[in-house]
């Protein structure tokens, strides 16, 4: 079985009157309930913000939260969200100059074909006029 944590929490009287009569309906338990919750607001990706922002949650192995919290340790005044943040934009940058390289590549490409059909279809036509 998963190990478990526990989860605890003060909510506004009436959310907790909601919660209940809810949790009730779907005859779980509370923690059955919270987890089936959070479950589908995980399952969903994200969640936007009201200030235009998006979460982006995922769980990831021991071996490596230990690894992140490390060099966390070794870099004090860098949050976890930034290092997380830093690496995402780098990585998205790379490979968006790559595409944009790889587009200008085969848009030049495209051209020299054009211009070298061009070449031999004038080729062709000197061709046939000398004949």
């Amino acid at each position: 079985m998963e190990k478990r944590k526990n989860l605890c929490a003060m909510i506004p009287e009436e959310l907790h009157g909601r919660v209940k009569q809810e949790q009730e309906a779907l005859a779980l338990t509370l923690a059955q309930y919270v987890e089936m919750v959070l479950e589908e607001h995980f399952k969903k990706g994200g969640k936007e913000m009201a200030n235009g922002t998006r979460t982006l949650a995922f769980q990831v192995s021991e071996e490596l939260f230990a690894r992140v919290k490390g060099y966390l340790a070794e870099h004090p005044g860098l949050s976890q969200r930034e290092f997380v943040i830093g690496l995402i934009t780098r990585e998205l940058e790379r490979y968006e100059a790559e595409a944009a390289g790889e587009n200008r590549t085969e848009a030049e490409g495209a051209e020299r074909n054009t211009a070298e059909a061009g070449e031999a279809r004038e080729e062709q036509e000197a061709d046939t006029e000398a004949s």
